[in-house]
């Protein structure tokens, strides 16, 4: 196997603190176990003593089988593991926990879905909010913030602070600790215990770290802790490619490594062994525009390759056939569907292209659960409305938007399972404003029963003021009103082509239905082409890449408002380019829903 000069100086480094800055497909992974074979074989570490640390268990397991096989099935035994499994072990050696102890994901979930509803808070969409407060929790635990400092961006201090002790005292009365406790009591257990630490710096004399920009205040704080006094510490990573802000990386702290390692060996791997010139001589110039990173020049190996292809479109409905249009080129050229990925900002993104996939038959694989925009709170809202005035009385419908927007009528009216308005207004007949608003509801359910699916939506929003309640919920939840505009402009897009409620309803119950089948199947290694959102393509390859959606709001998201979270924008969009080995296709729409949209600052920044 050829080794370049920079690799090789990294192979060979032995004692003391090294940053390697690995760009995209610059063969860290040969760095790191080849590293670890030269550690044991030409400098005599024991095995046993060299632990290396990966952020995902599969990252873990990939790298365990890599180094067996450069070991030639030689037996070694080496540490490969999360930062999560090293840290309980540590736990587990010093409070005799066991895999019971460690609080599953959905229990998680449930403990903190019940805690919001004993608390009744009038959240609609409860799913979002709950996963909003699970990663605020974790943020507040990773970067060791206090409380009383902490602002939530899900809702009220008050509020927010009463869940996190609410849950804090359901973990104690379970004696289990969830993911970001066993980083935060191992920190607590080898600062207050020296006896303790100092077995496991005997243990763990060299450590080597990949993907070393997504780490975390706590994780960092204990790694310092184990380092020492050897400080045999060997970090690998791209600051360009740090995109989990939202779990808690901090690219400053492997910015700031040699501040706290001075004399560190610094190493660039900026041979990229992946993609041709054309696509990384755009990526360059893409990451160039971001001021807090290390400079580093990527030389590819690959040809020169074609040129990058930015595509606009009118619309959405003319992205996707222009997607469609690239797809089948490829095949027709004798390409198969797995060598191209559509990548995206966020899994809200392809909705449309997903279903204009079913309607070609084009095979497809979906790397990450795209939410059923039917299955939304406003979509359910929608249909309720629809479903009313198509002559339905249940009393779940009536519940779902009696008062959205307010109408003053509490729940314990609606007593039994079939609704009669008449018994409603029987109840508040003393209420003349109540009366008033039920006769509006009434005249306004009326109108909607004669209209097509795309206008009773927009006659929901503006007539029947749906967007006014939206706007009132988005202020009480601390989120944009656009965000959920958007949902609605998505669910009027849709019904446009649908002249009845009853083809309306077809089409929701068939897509439903193969959004089931897809996360069924999203295991499998079937031909299709790959459908992911940028985060979850990174790490990975593909021949052709088509990033879709290059706007402004969408990407760089409209929530990213600060220098700092514009700079993890253009990361993510360097991380999506830097996918494509041969060929890269970057689309924009001038128009979404009847609104003139720009072209995204990344598009002029590649050219």
């Amino acid at each position: 196997m050829k080794i370049n000069e920079a690799q090789k100086r990294a192979i060979d480094f032995h004692n003391g603190s090294c940053m390697v800055l690995a760009g995209p497909g610059s063969g860290k992974t040969t760095v790191i176990t080849y590293r670890v074979k030269t550690l044991i074989e030409k400098y005599g570490v024991s095995p046993d003593n060299i632990l290396v640390i990966t952020f995902t268990k599969a990252a873990a397991l990939e790298m365990r089988e890599r180094f067996k096989g450069i070991m030639r099935g030689k037996h070694c035994a080496v540490t490969f593991g999360t930062f999560h499994a090293v840290y309980f072990k540590i736990l587990r050696y010093a409070y005799n926990y066991n895999a019971d102890n460690i609080l599953r994901e959905e229990e998680k979930y449930n403990i903190i879905r019940d805690i919001v509803e004993d608390m009744e808070l009038d959240i609609d969409d409860e799913t979002e909010f709950i996963s909003g407060i699970i990663s605020e929790i974790s943020a507040v635990k990773g970067e060791m913030i206090s409380l009383d400092h902490y602002y939530s961006k899900n809702c009220g201090e008050g509020t927010f602070k009463k869940i996190y002790k609410k849950y804090n005292d359901k973990l104690i009365r379970k004696n289990v600790v969830d993911f970001d406790d066993m980083l935060v009591m191992c920190y607590e257990l080898l600062s207050k215990r020296p006896d303790i630490l100092r077995l496991w710096q005997d243990k763990y004399r060299y450590i080597l770290i990949d993907e070393f920009q997504d780490i975390n205040r706590v994780q960092y704080e204990v790694i310092k802790l184990i380092a020492k006094p050897r400080d045999n510490l060997f970090i690998v990573g791209d600051d360009d490619q740090s995109i989990y802000s939202f779990r808690g990386a901090k690219p400053e702290i492997m910015l700031n490594f040699p501040k706290d390692y001075p004399g560190c060996e610094e190493i660039v791997l900026n041979i990229n062994y992946r993609s041709t010139e054309e696509i990384m001589k755009a990526a360059g110039r893409l990451i160039s525009h971001n001021e807090k990173r290390y400079k580093k020049e990527i030389k590819p190996v690959g040809d020169n390759g074609d040129s990058i292809k930015i595509v606009e479109a009118r619309n959405g409905m003319e992205e996707c056939m222009n997607i469609l249009h690239i797809i089948d080129s490829h095949i027709k050229s004798g390409g198969h569907y797995k060598d191209i990925a559509v990548l995206y900002r966020t899994n809200t993104n392809p909705r449309l292209l997903v279903e204009k996939l079913m309607e070609y038959n084009v095979p497809f694989r979906m790397k990450d659960a795209v939410p059923n925009i039917y299955e939304h709170f406003i979509a359910k809202n929608i249909i309720s409305y629809i479903k009313i005035a198509m002559g339905g009385c249940d009393r779940s419908d009536y519940l779902q938007i009696i008062n959205r927007p307010k109408r003053y009528i509490s729940r314990q009216v609606f007593t039994k399972p079939y609704v009669n308005l008449e018994d409603i207004k029987e109840a508040y007949s003393d209420r003349d404003y109540v009366i008033d608003r039920i006769d509006k509801l009434q005249y306004d359910l009326r109108a909607i029963f004669k209209m097509s699916p795309y206008s009773a939506i927009n006659y929901i929003r503006h007539a029947v003021g749906y967007e006014e309640y939206l706007a009132e919920y988005a202020q009480y939840r601390r989120i944009k009103a656009e965000e959920l505009y958007d949902v609605l402009d998505e669910l009027t897009e849709a019904s446009k082509e649908y002249k009845t409620y009853d083809e309306w309803f077809l089409h929701i119950e068939n897509y439903s239905k193969e959004l089931i089948r897809q996360a069924k199947e999203r295991i499998k290694d079937t031909d299709g082409v790959e459908l992911s959102t940028m985060h979850s393509a990174k790490g990975l390859e593909y021949d052709t890449v088509i990033v879709m959606d290059a706007n402004e709001g969408i990407t760089p998201h409209r929530k990213a408002v600060l220098s700092a979270d514009m700079e993890e924008e253009r990361r993510m969009f360097y991380v999506a380019v830097t996918r494509a080995r041969k060929k890269l296709y970057v689309l924009y729409c001038k128009e979404r829903y009847g609104k003139e949209q720009e072209t995204s600052r990344f598009v002029g920044e590649l050219q």
